[in-house]
């Protein structure tokens, strides 16, 4: 554990007994018999386990390290999210992990397959009818991964030709509605996870794959660690859609919403999410390349109210 986790651990749980003067408590912090515990903090209490849903290519939120254990921004911020949990439970918690895919997450969730689901997923209305969101912890939005030299620059470039895109995913439908709007009789391939969509550019199978501009980076990261140094490929393009990242769980479960929300309200205070996203984003992946992406003025701008404490 690294000692800024092992420094939030300590103040979480201080706040948990009251002896913060800031007054940052967490929903820990309120004194619950196990007869008192509802939904999902009564699952995980009486299992002695949180049940995580990951994906295995969404880099660098949650993807399989090279010993095939899960790894990310994602996966990182929902560990701090379990050792809460397990602070409202009043037992340390292990952690099961289940891979999802873009199509299957949802259901997972709201099936109680997973109890959290931490990838790159996007918080929408439609979506919200179903499961539950954690606040934002990125914000992305829909391009276009060509490879280098290709004539395609922005999406009307791809008029009659095949797009790869994720099932799933709110990407699919982003470049399903362009392609109908601006009569671009696009060849959309459906492909089970991100991989796969790449898989179809290298293979000159798609002009391009359509998916959050921080997903295509991160191949481009991990393409440049395999190619020593260089990739073949791009991001060209404005952005298509706005597409808001959170932790999934299920809804109606206002203990488990109340944990959610003030831990990740002092992870914001703490500043211990823009640590992780300086680790997973500014510095070098496991592979030894680097994603290199600022964070942006949309997602400064939702922690800053996010470290605001709710009166």
């Amino acid at each position: 554990m690294n000692s800024a986790r092992s420094a939030w651990r300590l103040a979480r749980r201080l706040a948990a007994a009251g002896l913060l003067a800031s007054g940052l408590g967490v929903a820990v912090a309120q004194t619950q018999t196990d007869a008192s515990l509802t939904g999902t903090l009564a699952k995980v209490r009486n299992a002695g386990a949180v049940t995580i849903g990951y994906r295995e290519s969404s880099i660098p939120f949650s993807y399989l390290s090279a010993r095939k254990e899960p790894i990310g921004y994602s996966i990182e911020l929902c560990k701090q999210l379990v050792d809460a949990i397990g602070d409202a439970v009043h037992k340390t918690l292990a952690i099961k992990w289940v891979p999802v895919t873009p199509a299957s997450r949802i259901d997972a969730v709201a099936n109680g397959q997973v109890d959290l689901e931490c990838g790159s997923t996007t918080s929408n209305l439609e979506r919200q009818k179903r499961v539950a969101f954690s606040p934002t912890l990125f914000v992305s939005g829909t391009k276009l991964l060509v490879k280098k030299g290709s004539p395609v620059k922005t999406f009307r470039d791809l008029a009659g030709k095949t797009v790869a895109v994720t099932a799933g995913t709110t990407n699919e439908k982003t470049m399903k509605d362009l392609s109908e709007r601006f009569k671009l009789g696009l060849n959309i391939v459906v492909s089970a996870d991100h991989a796969e969509s790449f898989g179809l550019v290298k293979a000159g199978k798609a002009e391009a794959f359509a998916t959050d501009d921080v997903l295509l980076y991160g191949f481009i990261a991990e393409d440049k660690a395999a190619s020593q140094g260089q990739s073949a490929y791009e991001v060209v393009g404005d952005f298509l859609s706005y597409d808001p990242y959170g932790v999934m769980y299920r809804k109606d479960d206002p203990q488990m919403a109340r944990v959610v929300n003030e831990t990740f309200q002092m992870l914001a205070q703490d500043g211990e999410i823009e640590r992780q996203y300086k680790r997973w984003f500014l510095r070098k992946l496991p592979s030894g390349t680097s994603i290199d992406l600022p964070m942006s003025p949309q997602l400064e701008t939702i922690l800053q109210t996010m470290a605001v404490k709710s009166e």
